[in-house]
């Protein structure tokens, strides 16, 4: 058999499916990444914020001293920054501008009131001592309740309360719910937590007087969109504008967004055409950046006697903070809340509103998994509430109810549309790796020190890559298209792949280099991965929502696929050939055992034009192309997780003894990235299950400033995970990808909590349904049953 008969995947063994080492790994793991911190320029000056101590308050004076005229700025001197618009047609949305210092009063506790610029950060913030600001408190409005209840002294002017926005949904409720024989309620609620990446908020700004631009050094996610935003805010044409987005120490949605500070820092670059820069330090975060996951819901099932569920009724309350940023505004979490809750069941009948309150708390920002972990919260511990009402084991009655193969593609009860999948396995399979009878017979047996035993599953659906027509739906007015790359070979052979998203840590360096490898034969180690420049990287809204595999990935496969009969075209004729019978392979073109370096067909087209066949496409070596999937509802990647838990009743503690995850992200274009953007999703949803929380008091201050009061897993919190994969490719996709970056993150909440209740049970304790599962929110539902163990005595 000859190399162009042999099968393609067994040629490219770097293609995609291959465990291919991450090329990023190795400057990371060497100290030689390049973060915004790194960048060292003549003159740079540093800058500070003097931040609010206050949580709602009028702004009645701001004294600076003269001496520190050109130094200290505050609202009123930042003349021509627009206030940060994030609006949307969705009726009833309450609108709100996020100014780049305040401006009138304060509206949460560390808002910018005035910045400083020196030299370094500390004699910025010794400036900022100088500077006095007096203040009339205002009403305070710490938590939805006391938000909801206000008469007067709304969060923003012109607002008839402080509700930003309410989402209903309501399909067939009342005639299913009339059918049920069972009726089981719950609440549930996740406390407000903050995003904690390595690398906080950093942004730099000089002016290049060569071209003429603005160029902002920012960890972004979006480097053409935040393009878009400075322009759009501070009145420039967006040519003169200019985004590098170099190494970057974490996103999870935190860097998808416009901020004051980016604002500030680019004003201040305009205006005085010198660099300037701000790092958000750790304290800085913890008190500005504290601003996610904070849902309430109220929910009701309604079942027939098998736990087969008809229908659900559920409201659910978001504290969405002070503000709504520029450009998803806070309306994309009671949405995702709104359409994800049904989950992965067959629900018949669903009631939900989802109401979204303004506090005086940081506004709200999407975290991976934008509500998914709230609702897969809520409805995977309202399952288990079932199965006990109606005496079956969870996974019987989650199996009961999970959508069919056989029914796939299936449309949900709030639209979501199914592309493919088995949800059913995925959770047989959980069930298998854990070992689910093994636990139930050591339950039974007792643990020798007196712990408690407990098993806990969820199955969730991840959205991903959702596009035109969901984002539209929103009213905003920021709605992601097309996905563009574009695809050169370069005159001795290698290949350049340019990508307007940004990678921050999903190793798309790698995970590109598999998908042009696989069409182009090109080894890996020849493929560089051009991203983070709006200069010379083609238009992406950028790196958010799972989507960058699906939408950037299948440009690149697109261009890469037109690229290739033009290699084969120059190649044939080098070779003297048909063009039909060439292939391409580990860097050669081959015509049965005839073979020639791609470098030849490279130097041909820029170097010896001579050699080129007369009807060479005159595109050359180089092809642009945009993408985006045939149905622009998105795909849905899925999972089932399971976790085994000991409880030791007398410190509360939780030991995870062991977590298993079956998952499905269609075609996987490396299982090595994959696994390791799973386990590192799961690490943040055991933080969000068992450590962290931003708690206030009711004056809506802070009492989580520091790490010792903020708690983060580390190494010694994380269990074993085990993972295996199925491959269920989506009917919509360039090669059959889904995206997954969020879903690790998803589950583990659900699964600790249904564990350690299932550890509970028999002692009377009350179910545990708020996060975190601390020891002290454990020993005191342990408390609430004393009476009833000491009766039994």
């Amino acid at each position: 058999m000859d190399h162009a008969e042999l099968p393609t995947r067994a040629l490219k063994p770097e293609g995609i499916g291959a465990r291919v080492p991450r090329k990023e790994d190795a400057r990371h793991l060497a100290g030689k990444g390049n973060f915004v911190g790194d960048v060292v320029m003549p003159g740079l000056q540093e800058v500070a914020f003097l931040r609010s101590p206050l949580a709602h308050a009028a702004i009645t004076g701001v004294e600076i001293p003269k001496e520190l005229a050109g130094r200290v700025f505050v609202r009123e001197m930042l003349e021509g920054a627009l206030d940060i618009q994030s609006p949307s047609s969705i009726p009833g949305y309450q609108y709100s501008e996020v100014p780049p210092l305040a401006k009138g009063k304060v509206r949460h506790v560390g808002e910018a009131v005035a910045m400083a610029i020196a030299p370094t950060r500390a004699l910025a913030e010794d400036l900022l001592e100088e500077v006095q600001v007096s203040y009339d408190e205002l009403p305070v409005y710490h938590d939805a309740a006391s938000a909801r209840a206000a008469t007067g002294e709304f969060l923003h002017p012109g607002w008839k309360d402080n509700v930003f926005l309410t989402l209903r949904m309501d399909r067939d409720f009342e005639k299913v719910a009339a059918q049920a024989e069972v009726k089981v309620s719950r609440s549930v609620e996740l406390s407000r937590q903050c995003i904690a990446p390595m690398e906080g908020k950093s942004v730099m700004a000089y002016w290049d007087f060569r071209t003429e631009q603005l160029v902002l050094i920012c960890a972004t996610q979006c480097p053409h969109l935040l393009r878009a935003g400075i322009a759009q805010h501070l009145d420039m044409n967006e040519e003169y504008v200019r985004v590098i987005s170099p190494d970057v120490g974490g996103g999870f949605g935190y860097k998808g967004m416009l901020y004051p500070e980016d604002m500030c820092v680019a004003w201040l670059a305009k205006t005085y055409k010198r660099p300037f820069r701000y790092l958000e330090d750790r304290r800085e975060h913890l008190i500005v950046g504290a601003n996610t996951r904070q849902h309430h819901y109220e929910l009701t099932a309604y079942a027939d006697r098998n736990g087969k569920l008809l229908a659900l009724d559920a409201v659910i309350t978001i504290d969405g903070g002070a503000y709504s940023y520029w450009p998803f505004f806070i309306g994309l979490e009671p949405g995702q809340a709104l359409g994800n809750l049904p989950g992965p069941y067959t629900i018949q009948g669903y009631r939900c509103e989802t109401v979204c309150i303004g506090t005086n708390k940081p506004g709200f920002m999407p975290y991976r998994g934008v509500a998914r972990t709230g609702v897969c919260f809520a409805i995977e511990l309202l399952m288990d509430a079932v199965a006990r009402e109606v005496g079956r084991e969870p996974w019987q009655v989650r199996l009961e109810n999970l959508v069919p193969a056989a029914q796939m593609p299936y449309v949900n009860i709030a639209n979501k549309h199914f592309d493919s999948g088995d949800f059913r396995a995925s959770l047989t399979r959980a069930l298998e790796m854990v070992g689910y009878e093994a636990v139930r017979e050591r339950q039974a047996r007792g643990e020798p020190d007196g712990r408690r035993i407990g098993f806990g599953v969820a199955t969730y659906t991840e959205q991903s890559a959702h596009g035109t027509a969901v984002f539209a739906g929103w009213g905003i007015s920021v709605v992601p298209g097309f996905d563009q790359a574009l695809v050169r070979m370069t005159g001795d052979g290698g290949v350049e792949v340019r990508v307007g998203v940004h990678s921050h840590g999903q190793g798309m360096e790698t995970s590109f280099a598999q998908i042009a490898h696989d069409v182009l034969g090109i080894p890996v180690s020849r493929i560089r991965v051009i991203h983070g420049d709006t200069d010379l990287t083609p238009f992406s809204s950028g790196t958010y929502a799972s989507r960058a595999t699906v939408m950037s990935g299948g440009a690149i496969a697109t261009a890469c696929k037109e690229l290739l009969p033009r290699v084969q075209s120059i190649a044939a004729h080098l070779m003297g050939v048909d063009a039909h019978g060439v292939s391409l392979l580990d860097g050669r073109a081959w015509a049965g055992e005839q073979s020639i370096p791609l470098s030849d067909v490279g130097r041909a087209w820029y170097l010896t034009p001579q050699d080129l066949p007369p009807e060479v496409h005159l595109g050359g070596l180089e092809v642009s192309r945009a993408y985006k999937p045939k149905v622009d509802t998105g795909t849905f990647t899925y999972a089932s997780h399971a976790a085994v838990v000991a409880v030791d009743t007398e410190t509360g503690q939780v030991e995870i003894l062991d977590y298993v995850v079956v998952e499905d992200c269609g075609t996987i274009v490396n299982p090595m990235i994959v696994e390791g953007q799973t386990i590192g999703g799961i690490a943040q949803g055991i933080g969000t299950a068992m450590y962290e929380e931003s708690p206030y008091d009711d004056q809506a201050q802070p009492l989580a400033s520091t790490l010792a009061d903020y708690i983060l897993p580390g190494a010694m919190e994380m269990p074993r995970i085990r993972i295996e994969h199925t491959e269920t490719p989506s009917p919509h996709t360039e090669f059959g990808a889904k995206g997954m970056g969020e879903g690790g993150a998803v589950a583990p909440p659900a699964v600790i909590f249904n564990a350690v209740n299932d550890a509970l049970r028999g002692t009377g304790a009350a179910e545990l349904r708020m996060t975190p599962l601390t020891p002290r929110r454990l020993l005191q539902a342990l408390e609430s049953a004393r009476p009833v163990r000491e009766g039994a005595l």
